[in-house]
């Protein structure tokens, strides 16, 4: 995820870039650039690190320009350096380019144009696209060069181009990511979301797929990268900026739900390779000699991250084979863990800055351990205090019940447990191989739960007035009825519990009657052996439920016929690995939890007696 700005207009450029970046950061915090051109010629400047970085290089060495563009950065193809920071030039340094989105066939057109003798200086599939124009140009003008060349793409892109031989003339063009252009009084802007237009225009065109628009000082020309003209209306956008942020939806909480799909492909991109299964982690700065020295690991953390790390206890010892404890922050250093120097502590916070998990973290250091955070902010206390950090990269969260951030920590700690697996050679190619299979169609089995969003609806007001609920799972699954439970909870103001479902007839049973709710977890992987043994226990566990006459939603593979014979209420789950479940099973649980708090009345974004980063004990 990368955030993007262009202008052309009176105003100084440079400032309505930098301020645009300011409200894209969330997109993006692991490098910055602009470029500016002014008689002719194209001034770039790019850093690595958060866009203070940039600022500071441009307060001392002022750029100025009449048109522009800028960048914000998730590294995905290259390392978070310098030359692999937006923009990128072709070989002339004339023709310049930003990107968000990951172009699939670079490396096919990357071999042709070296054989045109065409010199590339980065590790990014973004630099292609500048070459690609250039080597259209000395036969097409630029506007149908860059039409050409965008035709010869294949992936996910937003971009915005501009040359220095032809002045004043901004291209942007969207096929996935979004762009958005802002149409003002003698000026026009294009970024990939509304709040960095808002301090310049409320007029505004939402781009579609396949459409490329030409930005000049006479205007704004919309086409389709045949070349036809297209249309366009704009509205008029009457949010505040809290609005804008919504991007429509009526709560953060749902289009945080929503923007899951892309936010767990994020979350993985430019750390797996999809050709060899390769993982890989050197954010996390586990040299071989630390990781040689470790003999166990303690996952530390609060809340929902708590459950998380409890998903990362089952995903490290079945793939990497190195015992895991789990602790609430809270309790950690109030027990005199045993911690040492071949400890290795890994810390979850969405912030980085929840206050037991950071004195958790400072107590595991005091003992030598050594520390990894997974947290979402850039540069908060957790990550400038641990040894190493992987950033989830879902962006701001603003709602207070966790949903994009939770399933991004699944990810990040899928990934850590097929590292180690991998680094200590236990993990065969052909298992990861699948396993990347089956990430690959994640975001699209996520998007497939998200369209049944009616169901959810319909068994929210089936079971809203109910006042306690029961959530069960096995194995790798209880942590997701723990975070069920959590979610209803939270936004609803239900009594809901956890449970695991082997544990039911020692004394939760008592509690099962016709006015209780209960979610059951039997999702399972036809090709885990483990999987079809807990999924078997499970229909046990509903039958029990069924016989008291609890109300039974239960969750299951889609293929599953069988569940619909025990079960009121059936939720079906895509089939998928068996270490995904816990990912896509989340998802209907959060939407289910959202529409009973609706029904209820309940303030779903700022529910009562909590706050989102808890930085007080």
């Amino acid at each position: 995820m990368c955030g993007i700005i262009g202008y052309v207009g009176s105003k100084p450029v440079v400032p309505v870039i930098i301020n645009g970046l300011r409200k894209l950061e969330y997109r993006g915090y692991d490098s910055a650039g602009l470029a500016v051109a002014q008689s002719g010629q194209v001034s770039i400047r790019r850093t690595p690190g958060k866009l203070s970085n940039l600022v500071h290089s441009l307060e001392n060495e002022p750029l100025t320009g009449n048109y522009g563009i800028g960048h914000t950065r998730w590294a995905t193809h290259g390392r978070p350096t310098e030359e692999n920071a937006h923009p990128h030039r072709d070989c002339t340094g004339k023709i310049v380019v930003v990107h968000n989105g990951i172009i699939e066939n670079y490396m096919e057109l990357k071999t042709k144009l070296r054989q045109d003798n065409h010199r590339f200086v980065t590790e990014t599939d973004t630099e292609v696209i500048a070459h690609l124009v250039e080597s259209l140009m000395p036969e097409k003008p630029f506007q149908e060069a860059a039409a050409a060349a965008l035709r010869q793409l294949r992936g996910s892109y937003a971009v915005c181009l501009l040359c220095a031989d032809c002045p004043d003339t901004i291209i942007t063009a969207r096929s996935g990511p979004p762009l958005i252009l802002g149409i003002g009084k003698d000026e026009l802007l294009v970024a990939s979301d509304v709040p960095a237009l808002l301090e310049h225009t409320k007029e505004m065109y939402f781009m579609q797929d396949g459409e490329m628009a030409i930005l000049t000082p006479q205007g704004v020309r919309v086409q389709n990268l045949q070349g036809e003209e297209i249309q366009i209306s704009t509205q008029e956008v009457q949010w505040s900026a809290e609005m804008a942020e919504k991007g429509g939806y009526s709560h953060f909480m749902l289009k945080e739900i929503f923007e899951q799909p892309r936010c767990v492909q994020e979350s993985v991109a430019g750390r797996i390779s999809l050709e060899s299964g390769e993982i890989l982690l050197d954010e996390a700065n586990l040299p071989k000699e630390a990781l040689e020295k470790i003999d166990r690991i303690h996952i530390i953390a609060c809340g929902t991250s708590w459950h998380a790390g409890l998903v990362g206890k089952f995903l490290i010892e079945d793939l990497a084979r190195i015992p895991v404890e789990i602790d609430y922050g809270s309790e950690f250093r109030y027990r005199n863990p045993l911690v040492d120097e071949n400890s290795l502590v890994i810390a979850i916070s969405q912030s980085g800055e929840t206050a037991d998990t950071l004195a958790a973290a400072r107590e595991a250091k005091m003992k030598k351990a050594r520390i990894l955070s997974i947290c979402n902010v850039v540069g908060s206390m957790l990550s400038r205090e641990s040894d190493g950090t992987l950033y989830i990269r879902s962006g701001p969260e603003i709602g207070v019940a966790s949903t994009k951030a939770f399933t991004c920590q699944l990810m990040v700690l899928l990934l850590v447990a097929l590292y180690l697996s991998q680094e200590r050679k236990l993990i065969k190619p052909e298992q990861k191989l699948d396993l990347v299979s089956d990430l690959a169609k994640l975001p699209e089995c996520m998007n497939w739960i998200l369209s049944q969003n009616s169901l959810y609806e319909d068994i929210a007001k089936e079971i809203y007035r109910y006042n306690n609920a029961l959530y069960i799972g096995r194995g790798i699954h209880y942590p997701i009825a723990l975070e069920g439970a959590l979610k209803l909870k939270e936004i609803s103001y239900i009594h809901a519990e956890g449970y695991p479902a082997g544990e039911m007839k020692h004394g939760p049973n008592a509690l099962i009657d016709s006015n209780l709710p209960v979610v059951g977890l039997a999702a399972r992987d036809k090709r885990n052996p483990k999987s079809v043994l807990r999924y078997e226990k499970m229909i046990s566990n509903i039958e029990e439920v069924r016989a008291r006459e609890g109300i039974l939603i239960a969750l299951a593979s889609e293929d599953d016929d069988r569940i619909h014979e025990v079960a009121e209420h059936v939720i079906p789950i895509p089939a998928t690995s068996d270490y995904l479940l816990p990912v896509l099973m989340s998802v209907p649980l959060q939407l289910l939890a959202y529409h009973i708090a609706l029904l209820r009345d309940c303030d779903v974004d700022q529910p009562r007696n909590l706050a989102k980063s808890v930085t007080v004990e």
